[in-house]
């Protein structure tokens, strides 16, 4: 909200944004809660939902008012290849094919990037057998602007508070469940699927009622062997791509970008090449202890939730009991969540 605040976005996206006031973290059939609430955080809100569709639209809007921008869309990039002091794209657009040279391309075209495979640019890949069910759904009573993330031994259950349509209470669903077994939920009826899921999440949000369209996505750790080369600067899932349960993916990637955005700016204003390699390094090297911190928290709060080891188990039982009497700890739990542990990155 910061960041989009600091370019001029937010007050086009706060209508449609629904708040959270308060998480709730659970484990299923165990005793144990921890419940962060911004009041206890000194902040107005811990995060908060914006569909993807209105997110987009308010950037695209922004994009094409932009003065010194020009917007060719749609195409596609066929080719990247590297002179001595930029980059050659080979593109296409309307059956047209045309070449554009770059002082530094920026590929931020998804975790299923050909362009990357196609560069020889390598990814590590961690599969946790997990497969994340999205959906919407609505139920009866209010969300009070609470998210819940509940642990169950197939991986944990999000929902996540959207603004109410109509008369409906509504939230995002992000429901994992292992590889193997994934479909005989997804396939349900919407019937069955609300039933289940209600045996899933209990009655915290009254009786589920309605379930939108179901989409599925395979869950693993991936993270490119170059973020950067001459003239050429990975951004987004293409980068890194996390697990959704600390919902981080798209803070990182935003939070990389503006780092982006900074240092193309001073190197601008000094007179130098965005995409020379030393410049690109120090923005690795801007970004790269957040990329770690947020990697690690997203990928081990995965791992220690996800285990059904008894000693695992114990330790979850005694953490969840505990982190509500310990502020110190509960705290640092919030700033990670809310991603503000950095400072705030500024471009002028």
């Amino acid at each position: 909200m910061q960041y989009l605040e600091s370019i001029g976005l937010w007050s086009e996206i706060k209508a449609q944004a629904e708040a959270i006031h308060n998480i709730h973290v659970s484990d299923q059939n165990r005793f144990g809660s921890v419940k962060i609430r911004a009041e206890d955080a000194g902040v107005d809100a811990l995060g908060f939902v914006v569909e993807n569709q209105n997110l987009g639209q308010a950037l695209n809007k922004a994009l094409l008012q932009a003065k010194m921008t020009e917007v060719k869309s749609p195409a596609q990039v066929k080719r990247i290849s590297h002179q001595s002091d930029s980059a050659l794209l080979e593109c296409q657009s309307d059956g047209e094919t045309f070449k554009l040279n770059a002082s530094l391309v920026v590929l931020a075209d998804g975790g299923r990037s050909g362009l990357s495979e196609q560069l020889g640019i390598h990814r590590i890949q961690q599969d946790y057998k997990q497969v994340a069910i999205i959906a919407n759904v609505a139920f009866s009573e209010a969300h009070d602007n609470v998210a819940y993330e509940r642990f169950t031994p197939q991986g944990p259950l999000a929902l996540l508070p959207l603004m109410n349509f109509g008369q409906a209470f509504r939230a995002a669903l992000v429901w994992t469940q292992h590889s193997h077994e994934y479909k005989e939920v997804f396939e349900l009826s919407d019937e069955d699927f609300l039933k289940k899921l209600q045996e899933e999440f209990g009655h915290r949000l009254g009786t589920f009622t309605k379930v939108g369209e179901r989409a599925a996505f395979p869950l693993s750790l991936q993270q490119a062997e170059e973020q950067i080369r001459h003239s050429l600067v990975l951004l987004g899932n293409v980068a890194h791509a996390l697990h959704p349960v600390a919902g981080q993916g798209f803070n990182l990637a935003f939070r990389d970008t503006m780092r982006l955005a900074e240092n193309i700016s001073a190197t601008i204003q000094a007179g130098g090449n965005p995409g020379d390699f030393s410049r690109l390094q120090e923005y690795l090297h801007s970004t790269s202890l957040d990329q770690e911190k947020t990697i690690g928290f997203s990928h081990y709060l995965t791992q220690f939730f996800s285990s059904n080891q008894q000693a695992l188990v114990w330790l979850r039982k005694f953490g969840l009991l505990s982190i509500d009497h310990l502020p110190p700890v509960k705290q640092a739990l919030s700033i990670q969540a809310m991603g503000v542990s950095d400072r705030l990155i500024k471009v002028v």
